[in-house]
């Protein structure tokens, strides 16, 4: 499933948080300092490590264009780095001077949220580092942040054990009280948006010190109104659950005892963060592991978003397949005797989905006639399974009704084809298509994750 590709040992205290951009991995620590990486070969940044903090640093996490990375400590700052140079854009000092545990942007990048160690919350403008809004929780430490894919909303979780979803303007939208006993210690949004019958509906996953990692489903009924409701829980570990992360396209989810995790934005890497003061680097493979591979040790697990072990393939994406997927196949399928031969003749996904008996015969040089038939008969039985009765609603832009290209997120919380929203926000003053009320901006944030969706529903078919 992973195999370990190196261990970072630069820092000298129990490492905190760690994050990824597009090119970048940042990781934070004890021992009050951040350290910055390139993601291709993990070597350190001339500029890092980065020592503007005086105590503990406990999170840091990147804007969503990479350009900047921030990190909050027990020094009550949030300060803001720049990664073009390393130097300090700003430093937010939180409202009461408490100690800042944890920071996030919102993916538009229009705000950043800090939470305290005396249960404040602030929540900054982003483009100006000014003070927005601030709130609080009382009698108790606020230790996890996300925001929702839209940007309009996030999640605060507390040593409490509450989870509260909040609005831009700090009004407490929805209380979860006792969603983890002992305390929450980690939550995330992942990051697509499911949208119809005027409902708008986001996946939160959240875990805890009672050792359970919970998946939720927040559905929006209107711009004030949100229903929470637990759709699974897993119960696989056997110590508290510090931190989780999905992955880019949602479909996989990573928690475990470890301090850190996060999923690399663009490529199948996975960083876990430690209290023996190191960071493990892993690479997430398509399939099941070879015999070089290792496994996530006991204290992580890789899941998939639907509260499953995840075997690292599925069957409505068999193009993506990778030949161990391919080989995997083969055996459940009864074709075990075949595995040697496709895997010398290098049969992925795309290359099964395109035989024929000419190649079968030809090429993989299967001489039975039944054998061949038997094999083209199970991957059409695969392509059946994997074809969709017409396009999946949540593909069509709500405007024109046909297949996006370019999807865009709306403040509404929809998802629309770029020029269509584009030429309705220019003739309709503003409205959104799907409620009529008004959109409080006309940003236009891209829909990275639907893209992906009809990308592989596309080769799928």
């Amino acid at each position: 499933m992973v195999s370990l590709i190196c261990t970072l040992q630069d820092h000298r205290d129990d490492v905190n948080s760690c994050a990824f951009s597009a090119q970048l991995l940042a990781t934070c620590s004890g021992d009050k300092t951040v350290r910055v990486y390139n993601s291709r070969d993990f070597s350190e940044l001339a500029f890092s490590p980065l020592t503007g903090h005086g105590y503990s640093v406990h999170c840091c996490c990147f804007s969503a264009c990479g350009q900047f990375l921030a990190s909050c400590s027990t020094d009550a700052t949030t300060v803001i780095w720049s990664m073009a140079t390393g130097e300090i854009e700003a430093v937010l000092e939180h409202p009461g001077r408490s100690p800042v545990r944890i920071c996030a942007f919102s993916p538009d990048s229009a705000h950043l949220v800090s939470g305290g160690s005396d249960g404040t919350l602030a929540l900054w403008d982003f483009p100006s580092k000014q003070l927005h809004r601030h709130g609080s929780v009382k009698d108790t430490t606020i230790v996890a942040c996300s925001f929702s894919p839209c940007s309009q909303v996030f999640v605060t979780g507390s040593t409490y054990g509450d989870l509260r979803l909040w609005d831009l303007d700090m009004n407490q939208l929805h209380a979860e009280k006792n969603a983890h006993d002992l305390g929450v210690t980690c939550c995330t949004f992942a990051p697509g948006i499911l949208s119809g019958s005027q409902i708008v509906q986001f996946h939160l996953a959240s875990c805890g010190q009672d050792s359970l990692l919970k998946l939720w489903v927040m559905n929006k009924l209107s711009s004030r109104a949100y229903r929470m409701q637990l759709l699974h829980t897993l119960t696989g570990q056997s110590a508290p659950v510090l931190s989780c992360s999905y992955s880019s396209d949602g479909q996989l989810l990573v928690s475990g005892y470890v301090t850190a995790c996060s999923f690399s934005p663009t490529s199948p890497l996975i960083a876990t963060g430690s209290m023996d003061n190191t960071v493990n680097i892993w690479r997430v493979e398509d399939g099941c592991s070879g015999h070089d591979g290792k496994s996530l040790p006991e204290e992580s697990a890789l899941t998939s978003s639907q509260g499953t072990t995840s075997a690292g393939r599925s069957k409505l994406l068999v193009a993506d397949w990778s030949e161990e997927d391919v080989s995997v196949w083969l055996v459940e399928e009864g074709l075990g005797g075949l595995v040697d031969r496709f895997k010398a003749n290098n049969i992925d996904g795309t290359e099964l989905l395109s035989l024929t008996k000419e190649t079968l015969a030809s090429e993989l040089h299967i001489e039975s006639v039944g054998l061949r038939s038997k094999v083209l008969r199970k991957v059409e039985e695969l392509k059946s399974e994997s074809l969709c009765s017409g396009i999946p609603d949540e593909f069509l832009c709500p405007i024109t009704r046909e297949l996006m290209r370019e999807p865009v997120i709306a403040a509404d919380g929809y998802s629309y084809e770029r020029e269509a929203i584009e030429s309705w926000i220019h003739t309709k003053n503003r409205s959104s298509p799907m409620t009529n009320l008004p959109l409080l901006t006309t940003l236009l944030t891209p829909n990275h994750t639907l893209k992906m969706a009809i990308a592989r529903w596309k080769t799928s078919q």
